[in-house]
């Protein structure tokens, strides 16, 4: 049974299998763009494919650990026929963390010969386009930027295949483009430390996504978009690189005078409360990368990463707890305030009105924290879990707050994940109950907070909410994390959520309001009452957002010490 389980939580890599080739066809579409200069060749079919579109210069050599740069001088003909490389993937730790037997795993991974299995390497900045067949340069149709999840440790573009949404958009008589962007995850792109904040080399992923949007903006046109018409969308770490892209640079989202976005569609995730860069946790993850490394002791450790093979590079940042492991979503890798790119800690951000005004969607799973709470079956005691949770997630927070935290979840059988499942389910003693709270803190009051700030600040932007129970019922794991990939972006269960939240989407990217376009029951705005779309397989309904409240007012009242 655990076999089953854990086969669960490895759903998203089991997603990452390389896709086969795209094969170039007779009368390949050709679009020629201007910046840089390219005529790019892609696939035709009923949605014309243009795979491994590169929108920055290669991030290796001295551009290794550095802010993208864009390209300049000009490239010719590019065919773009088949995926571009993932970037590296930070898929299991090369040591071992708290007994879970990972490390092997993780040196395996971190292989070239498997990494080459993934497709995956330095060189990864690419981009996919998907698009209706025929479409003509004039066209300007909305646009959906999918911005991938994977905890900012795994994860690429090319796991997405946008040609269904694409399709679905021209039956729907809404025809849009869908834009899949790469970004640098794990120490590639989230590297912390003080050596980093001093480099100017924080954020490097959030910076890969707002390159990508920037290449949008300057060639969508060219392909049949309308640069003003984008709406961003992500889920998990993608759905928190949506908020960190509405409030980078203090919420300056303009590039030459124009909005790169309208719009954001935020599946499991929104703010992170996080400490600076070069905070003690952020420290001890660089020192720990540079000793893997061998870099210890030199001058300039950030240069020596800068010249290390890439296999030691990669195994070095894979040194240390990844996001299957005992630490879970403690995570090592983060987009943390730096002062520039994110200029504060993301809540504070919000409060302070510092992100952009766009109306947005926003919503989780019903059990979100319950793949997180898989590995960490030692915990035995309410004791050992404020320990736990005091020492692995909020260093700042007092063992008397982590207490009154986890008093507000007394009973597992009542505010246990997965929710309204009685005695069931409780795979440890602890599970359900830290199921619940690393799934509220991270994710589900998380987006209530959002939306409390977001509603006060800006009471005419439209916002809408949602919380998913399609996998209600599922032993163990319930509607859990990353569940929406399956329901929502692939459609693999062609059920009434599945078709319904595609309807809802579609007319919010086209009318930036889910109730017009295609005919679906009215959802409210978030606002109005505080009212949640509650979907289930056959059937939809609403639910008032106030479950669990001495939680989310605890959290409120304690928000400035759960830094992570």
């Amino acid at each position: 049974m655990k076999v089953l389980i854990i086969a669960f939580c490895l759903l998203r890599l089991s997603l990452a299998a390389p896709a086969p080739p795209l094969e170039e066809r007779a009368a390949a579409p050709t679009v020629t763009i201007t910046s840089p200069q390219a005529t790019i060749i892609g696939v035709a079919g009923s949605v014309e494919v243009f795979p491994g579109i590169p929108f920055a210069q290669p991030p290796i050599g001295q551009l290794r650990l550095k802010p993208p740069q864009p390209l300049t001088a000009p490239l010719g003909t590019i065919k773009a026929t088949q995926n571009g490389k993932a970037c590296p993937q930070f898929t299991f730790s090369t040591v071992l963390n708290d007994a879970i037997p990972t490390s092997a795993l993780g040196l395996l991974v971190n292989t070239p010969l498997f990494q080459t299995i993934l497709n995956a390497g330095e060189d990864c900045l690419y981009i996919n386009i998907h698009r209706p067949s025929g479409t003509k340069p004039n066209a300007k149709l909305p646009v959906l930027f999918w911005i991938f999840g994977g905890g900012f440790e795994i994860g690429w573009n090319a796991m997405y295949d946008g040609s269904s949404w694409v399709s679905s958009s021209v039956t729907r008589g809404q025809p849009i483009i869908m834009v899949t962007v790469n970004y640098r995850v794990g120490g590639f792109g989230f590297m912390p430390g003080k050596e980093i904040l001093a480099d100017g080399s924080s954020n490097l992923g959030l910076l890969d996504q707002r390159l990508g949007l920037q290449w949008v903006a300057d060639n969508i046109a060219a392909f049949g978009g309308d640069p003003s018409k984008v709406t961003i969308w992500g889920e998990s770490a993608g759905a928190i690189s949506v908020f960190d892209q509405m409030a980078l640079y203090d919420g300056n989202h303009l590039y030459k005078g124009k909005p790169l976005f309208r719009a954001g569609i935020m599946n499991s995730g929104s703010l992170v409360p996080a400490d600076p860069v070069d905070c003690p946790k952020g420290q001890k993850v660089y020192d720990t990368v540079v000793e893997a490394a061998g870099c210890k002791g030199k001058a300039d450790t950030l240069a020596c990463l800068r010249q290390v093979p890439y296999s030691v590079l990669l195994n070095a940042t894979n040194s240390v707890p990844s996001l299957l492991s005992y630490s879970s979503i403690a995570l090592s890798y983060l987009p943390r305030p730096d002062g520039v790119v994110l200029t504060d800690s993301p809540e504070h951000l919000a409060l302070s009105g510092r992100f952009a005004k766009v109306p947005f969607i926003i919503g989780d799973q019903e059990d979100e924290g319950t793949i997180f709470a898989l590995f960490q079956s030692t915990i035995q005691t309410i004791p050992q879990l404020v320990d736990y949770i005091k020492t692995y997630f909020f260093n700042g927070a007092t063992t008397a707050q982590v207490q009154a935290l986890v008093a507000t979840y007394p009973d597992v059988t009542t505010d246990g994940s997965p929710f309204r499942t009685g005695i069931f389910y409780n795979w440890y003693p602890q599970y359900k109950r830290l199921a619940a709270i690393l799934g509220d803190l991270t994710f589900t009051l998380t987006r209530r907070s959002f939306l409390d700030v977001a509603t006060a600040i800006n009471p005419t932007v439209p916002t809408w909410s949602y919380l998913s129970s399609y996998d209600y019922g599922t032993p163990v794991l319930g509607t859990f994390h990353g569940s929406d990939l399956l329901q929502v972006f692939f459609g693999v269960l062609p059920n009434y959520a599945s078709v319904t939240f595609r309807s809802y989407y579609l007319n919010f990217v086209y009318n930036l309001d889910p109730n017009t376009g295609t005919l679906v029951a009215n959802w409210p705005r978030w606002s109005a009452a505080k009212k949640l779309l509650n979907m289930y397989p056959l059937y939809q309904t609403l639910i008032t957002d106030d479950f669990r409240s001495d939680t989310y007012n605890w959290i409120i009242g304690n928000i400035a010490n759960l830094h992570i």
